[in-house]
């Protein structure tokens, strides 16, 4: 059984970072694209980043470019997303995803497994 589960979530004034990681069980995940998105109430869920198996090849939305890094440590089954600069428009659930692919894509219908979410709150 696949289970992927984030942390780091909370609550940050505006300028400030947080790191989110999300933990993988039950797939192969050195073969496994991951991604990360997010929902807001009222929104549709979005695409933030995705990170190829082998981590060479990283995509963000333009909204998050050169604020949020993705990175993955494939000896510890675990992908992160470096958060700064945060804005209150960040303010979301965040969840992981997984697919059993090389290459990364922004569908969220592409992505196979899926995490619970940890919710992020940056305040003004």
């Amino acid at each position: 059984q696949v289970q992927l589960v984030e942390s780091g979530g909370g609550l940050v004034q505006a300028g400030g970072s947080l790191r989110l990681s999300c933990a993988a069980a039950g797939l192969t995940f050195s073969r496994s694209a991951m991604a990360w998105f997010r929902q807001a109430p009222g929104y549709d869920r979005e695409f933030i980043a995705a990170i190829t198996w082998d981590g060479t090849i990283k995509d963000y939305t333009d909204s998050v470019k050169g604020r949020f890094t993705i990175s993955r440590d494939n000896a510890k089954n675990t992908v992160y997303l470096q958060m700064n600069s945060l804005k209150p428009e960040d303010t979301a659930v965040y969840s992981c995803a997984a697919r059993p692919a090389w290459g990364t894509r922004r569908e969220f219908s592409a992505y196979d497994f899926w995490g619970q979410g940890t919710q992020v709150t940056v305040s003004s």
